[in-house]
């Protein structure tokens, strides 16, 4: 019986290392759960104008010019790199050029795990 959680403990640390080992890596993994707070964030503002399906035909969006950015369009999203896509989301529209229509979100200036957890989520519709 002594032995037993030693072996518990070397059986629970080779299942963690096959895991990470089959997995790539420090790749991060597609079904890799997102942040929950960029998950309510989206869900509860973002959708409002890029829709819950990232297409841009939220209820907000009929109403506005121009219409909010369709994130399932593959090629766009080639175009846009992480940082273009945090800076926007923190500093709005307007600091990158873009529809002033599209609010910053001055509260996540200090939040980059949920603000990675948001570009995880644009990230997700194109694929």
């Amino acid at each position: 019986m002594q032995f037993r959680p030693i072996l518990l403990i070397a059986g629970a640390a080779a299942a963690g290392v096959l895991a990470f080992s089959c997995g790539g890596g420090s790749e991060p993994v597609a079904d890799t759960p997102v942040n929950p707070e960029a998950r309510a964030k989206f869900d509860g503002l973002c959708a409002t104008c890029h829709g819950t399906s990232g297409k841009g035909d939220g209820a907000a969006a009929a109403a506005l010019n121009p219409k909010p950015r369709d994130y399932t369009d593959k090629a766009w999203q080639k175009t846009v790199t992480d940082e273009f896509l945090t800076k926007i989301i923190v500093q709005g529209g307007a600091a990158v050029g873009k529809s002033m229509l599209m609010p910053a979100n001055a509260d996540l200036a200090d939040k980059p795990e949920v603000v990675a957890g948001l570009v995880k989520i644009i990230r997700g519709f194109a694929k």
